[in-house]
């Protein structure tokens, strides 16, 4: 071979493994030699922007991550907040968003799998999933809309069969819709676990001789290359790469659940980690990398489903159901009768080392050598140009007066009815929320939902959020809002807020103004995080969500975690009793700048987002908590999307009550409106004037609007029977779902 064609080849593996040639000279120089293909194939997997961050890094830096309640930070499979009692909630999300449209099912079940495994590899139980969840069009009889129902049907689909076969109630979660997500749809998982404070297990390998097993299912080729993949933009030939996605199997991982959590009450490991994305060589590095160790592995020791498999194979394959661990010397015989028992493989294919290089073996021959902190501490770390995107200047003078003026009563009709508003019944009846008997608030509960701790008696809250329009037209305030939205619905089932994972979803970094936005999003994060006290104590990044050129909007979703000293406390989020007064807290602005009502009654996403007041939200998490711990309240919902009248619209149709209210605006449209930091609280009439005290010392504005009862739902002019606002809210989405079935 000439060396032109020596380099052409190099060129062509480089290509397949997106690394550029100033990486290969890096690996060499690590190195100090050529690299074999096994060592590209872990360069490329531990560098790719999936991996090693290596785009967003520079960003994330910043981040509040302490607390008092804070046990474990980023940096391990998932973040642990103290939560009283000597208990912990162990809590991440992750994004399968590229898998999940090429194969809806497998994608969305083995997300759902991926991110179970980060929970109880820390020797948390998992209690409690949610997800996050963007479509394009699903409305209409075009090939787009009718690919897009048949994303939603596969995904949801993969999600209820992964998480009802291991037993882990799904309790809540979100659900959009933009045109934007028509080449890429989003699916985000989140799990939370519960375990003791003081024995959680982390991701580590140390102990000169102390020997690495590897437990689970069998390992095949599904998968290889999913997190190189997962590191690229969408072309319609990249849609047909059926075998990076992963295959799963619930079953296995639920034996893998019960073998890891007795292992747990012996003293045997010294750390386990997931094999995830890269599988044996994310997990392998990581573990070795945390704790400045070396290890060897004999990876003809691997077990094996499939015949003839390579070295290179076993490094990247990203089969499911698999752990890593690393255990006490001596331990081995008795670690491998807990997984047989369970009828699981296991096996010793390696022991720690001193070197710090990952040695890889097989057959006793040497097929690679490489050291380890190189691998995760040397990856590219850029500095992507940013550029603040000319479509801004465009839609931030927009307002609704641009657009010609809608009677409330059709307003209304159209926001009510649309798919982001109305009742995911379709949805989250295909998933179990009562298994393990703990669920308090379940899915359709509206805002936050909830389960109780039995060891303690406390409930937990968590909610999912993030409103991509706010984050098109201002990402940066955009993001801060949805901490503060997810934050909101957490303290309106009368929870403390403590902590939040996020999972940050944006299109190609390789484009500056998507870097802007990315940089812009991590700022209004950190500000929010801060100013509200609810550090990030872990998370995720997926970038490259686009396709021909398209990138979704900026989606950096928000799940937040909080504790309600009470299980009996927690406050529902729907009418309760007739002749009970309703009250508005917060201050109402005339805010339409990426509303619900902008984009469904004028057909535009515009307008610009007003300044953030953390100081009035945090006045009235406080107010509804000390409210409910006085027990002042029925019920408590926030003001989010589609304003007040669309807020009264859902505690309506979900209680079967109807409600007449009268507020006085300057304009009648602000019915509508989505001003921040507001909500509705129902309070029986002999507790008002206790709750406007408490308003009072608080410095906040509360309005009686209204009285809960009748057959009508009455906001101003706006009125609609209870009868059809159920039919409505209840059956728009199975309608639009079903109608090519």
């Amino acid at each position: 071979m000439s060396s032109t064609q020596a380099l052409e080849k190099i060129d062509e593996v480089l290509a397949a493994h997106k690394l550029s040639r100033e990486d290969y000279e890096h690996i060499k120089q690590i190195l100090g030699r050529e690299p074999n293909l096994v060592e590209i194939g872990i360069f490329s997997a531990m560098w790719s922007e999936h991996c090693s961050y290596k785009s967003s890094k520079k960003y994330l830096n910043g981040f509040p991550t302490k607390a008092p309640w804070v046990i474990q930070g980023p940096g391990e499979n998932a973040g642990v907040i103290d939560i009283g009692g000597g208990m912990a909630a162990v809590f991440k999300m992750e994004s399968h968003n590229h898998p999940s449209y090429i194969e809806p099912f497998q994608g969305a079940a083995t997300g759902v799998g991926g991110i179970l495994r980060d929970i109880f590899t820390m020797g948390a139980r998992p209690v409690a999933n949610l997800n996050s969840l963007r479509f394009g069009d699903i409305d209409g009889e075009g090939e787009t809309e009718r690919y897009q129902r048949h994303l939603v049907r596969g995904v949801v689909e993969g999600i209820g069969s992964y998480g009802n076969c291991m037993g882990v109630p799904t309790i809540g979660g979100e659900m959009s819709f933009e045109s934007c997500y028509n080449g890429n749809i989003l699916v985000n998982a989140f799990s939370l676990g519960l375990a003791k404070a003081d024995e959680i297990f982390y991701g580590k390998a140390e102990g000169v001789g102390n020997p690495v097993i590897y437990v689970g299912s069998k390992t095949g080729r599904d998968g290889l290359g999913g997190a190189v993949m997962s590191s690229d933009s969408f072309t319609e030939e990249s849609k047909k790469l059926r075998p990076t996605v992963q295959v799963g199997d619930p079953f296995t991982e639920k034996l893998l659940l019960e073998a890891c959590l007795e292992l747990f009450k012996t003293d045997y490991v010294i750390g386990i980690q997931d094999m995830g994305a890269a599988g044996l060589t994310s997990s392998s590095f990581e573990m070795a990398g945390r704790s400045g160790s070396g290890m060897i592995m004999h990876l003809d020791k691997v077990p094996a489903r499939e015949e003839g498999m390579t070295p290179y194979e076993f490094m990247l394959s990203e089969s499911q159901e698999r752990m890593l661990i690393c255990a006490r010397k001596g331990t081995e015989e008795k670690i491998m009768e807990i997984f047989e028992k369970w009828d699981l493989d296991c096996a010793v294919i390696g022991e720690v080392t001193d070197t710090g290089r990952m040695e890889l073996f097989w057959h006793g021959e040497k097929v690679a050598d490489v050291p380890v902190d190189p691998v995760s501490e040397e990856a590219p770390i850029l500095d992507r140009p940013t550029k603040r995107p000319a479509y801004l200047d465009e839609i931030a003078g927009v307002t609704i007066d641009d657009f010609d003026r809608v009677e409330n009563q059709e307003a209304f009709e159209k926001l009510v009815a649309s798919e982001e508003v109305v009742d995911k019944a379709w949805v989250y009846e295909q998933y179990d929320s009562m298994v393990q008997t703990n669920t308090e608030k379940h899915p359709g509960s509206l805002d936050a939902s909830v389960i109780r701790v039995k060891e303690t008696g406390v409930a937990l809250a968590m909610s999912s959020d993030c409103n991509p329009r706010y984050c098109y037209i201002d990402p940066f305030k955009g993001a801060a809002l949805a901490v503060l939205e997810s934050g909101r619905n957490v303290a309106m089932s009368g929870a403390r807020p403590l902590a939040i994972t996020d999972c940050l979803n944006f299109g190609n970094p390789e484009n500056p103004e998507v870097m802007w936005q990315f940089a812009q999003a991590c700022e209004g994060i950190k500000e929010a995080c801060s100013e509200m006290e609810t550090p990030v104590v872990s998370g995720n990044v997926s970038l490259y969500n686009e396709t021909n050129g398209v990138s979704v909007f900026p989606t950096p979703a928000i799940a937040m975690v909080g504790v309600n000293d009470s299980e009996y406390r927690v406050l529902p989020s729907h009418f309760q009793q007739e002749g009970n007064t309703l009250v508005l807290v917060g201050e109402t602005k005339g805010e339409f700048g990426g509303s619900l009502y902008m984009k469904e009654v004028c057909g535009a996403i515009a307008g610009s987002l007003a300044d953030i007041d953390y100081a009035a939200e945090a006045r009235l998490w406080q107010l509804v908590a000390q409210a409910n711990k006085e027990e002042l309240l029925s019920a408590a919902k926030d003001v989010n999307v589609g304003g007040l009248a669309i807020a009264l619209a859902k505690m309506a149709a979900r209680s079967g009550k109807g409600a007449d209210v009268k507020i006085d605006f300057p304009d009648s449209r602000w019915i509508f409106d989505e001003t921040q930091s507001r909500a509705i609280l129902e309070v029986a009439p002999d507790k008002l004037q206790e709750l406007g005290r408490l308003a009072m010392d608080l410095g906040l504005k509360v309005q009686p609007i209204g009285t809960v009862g009748g057959e009508e739902l009455k906001v101003n002019d706006v009125v609609m029977p209870l009868d059809k606002l159920k039919e409505v809210y209840f059956g728009e989405f199975k309608k639009v779902i079903e109608q090519d079935l």
